[in-house]
């Protein structure tokens, strides 16, 4: 099926959401969520997933839907992404893919082909303990041994990252770099990119994390562990919940802990603005302040007429 897909891309706190929904409501469209965050349940504040308020406005697919404890691999992300956006175009929606997640958008524009390979948990419990005691690292070299193409895309310290690389290539005896083969869509793509400049987007970082501490963040979290969801869970490693986790359960003072998040919030935007520049097909960027919204949804409806 052919048709148009909008990306709506950016780090965290640039404002894609509000533009989003401003977007999908002007042309017809449906929301895919496209952060690797934003997937889970229960975990609406610190994943700053769309309110429900906001959700009324617009359809909106793949948010809070997977259970913290489950695991949902790229493939299965991309498979569920590229069926959003054929059944949105088949009742004659716009679909708009909309996050800040790079790898989840990447994957889907330019069409990867990703390895299907099963979860192997003794095989990630080794590695693992492997980057315990040797180093983050040390277990990148082994990674950069096998795949040094893929290694070199991967930050040592995203251990995770580096576990599911070295699984495939274990586990298939075949590189990450040789079975991630591109497949072109068949959609024209048009890229909104959202920045600002380093300092008022910190700014605005952290005015989000207090934000999010007032809306209850901290409740949210003590309502996973009470449930009984273990801190190692991959879904409770994001920023802010590892953070808040040391409070509730290690006695960090929550001064220290709202600090730290802040602090890690910044380099998570860093990450994210690395990874949009090392990828860019094309994206128009605009500073979300000087942005105008309604020039942009004009200019947006003359390219779904040519």
């Amino acid at each position: 099926m052919s048709g148009n897909l909008i990306i709506v891309l950016g780090a965290t706190a640039t404002g894609k959401t509000d533009l989003a929904i401003k977007i999908a409501q002007a042309l017809n469209g449906e929301i895919i969520g496209a952060d690797s965050r934003q997937i889970y349940r229960y975990m609406p504040i610190g994943t700053a997933q769309p309110t429900p308020e906001q959700q009324a406005l617009v359809p909106h697919h793949l948010v809070g839907f997977v259970e913290p404890t489950s695991h949902l691999s790229l493939a299965d992300y991309q498979s569920l992404a590229l069926a959003s956006v054929a059944d949105i175009l088949s009742r004659g929606k716009q679909p708009l893919l909309v996050g800040g997640t790079g790898q989840y958008i990447t994957a889907i524009e330019e069409g990867w082909s990703i390895p299907q390979v099963s979860p192997n948990n003794a095989l990630r419990d080794e590695l693992e303990a492997f980057a315990n005691e040797h180093g983050a690292d040390a277990l990148h070299q082994r990674l950069f041994a096998l795949d040094p193409e893929y290694a070199q895309k991967i930050h040592p310290n995203n251990v995770r990252r580096v576990v599911r690389a070295l699984e495939v290539c274990l586990e298939t005896g075949d590189t990450v770099t040789n079975q991630q083969q591109k497949r072109p869509l068949p959609y024209r793509i048009c890229r909104i990119g959202l920045t600002l400049s380093r300092e008022p987007l910190y700014q605005r970082a952290d005015a989000r994390v207090d934000a999010m501490m007032r809306s209850g963040f901290l409740g949210e979290v003590k309502n996973l562990l009470n449930i009984g969801f273990d801190r190692r869970l991959p879904s409770l490693s994001g920023v802010g919940y590892s953070e808040l986790c040391a409070h509730l359960l290690d006695n960090e003072p929550p001064e220290a802990s709202i600090a730290r998040t802040k602090f890690n919030t910044h380099d998570f935007i860093r990450r994210q603005e690395i990874w949009f520049k090392g990828h860019d097909n094309g994206i128009l960027w605009h500073n979300s302040l000087s942005l105008d919204e309604n020039v942009l949804i004009q200019s947006l409806q003359g390219w779904l007429k040519e």
